[in-house]
């Protein structure tokens, strides 16, 4: 498993899984904020599998 999420967007998934997640806990939306576990394990795992048949990669080109 390759790293293909890069850093922005690595925070970005982090953050919007964690509110989704609290949002669902707090009692502010429904049981589909627990959907917040696939950004955030996205965002942990630095892999996103949605972006394997489009070859998208939002990691810095190694030198």
């Amino acid at each position: 498993m390759q790293a293909n999420v890069g850093s922005v967007d690595r925070i970005i998934r982090v953050v919007v899984g964690a509110a989704l997640i609290l949002a669902a806990l707090l009692g502010l939306v429904g049981p589909w904020g627990w959907l917040g576990v696939v950004p955030l394990a996205t965002g942990a795992f630095r892999f996103c599998p949605a972006y394997l048949p489009f070859g998208f990669n939002s990691c810095k080109p190694r030198q």
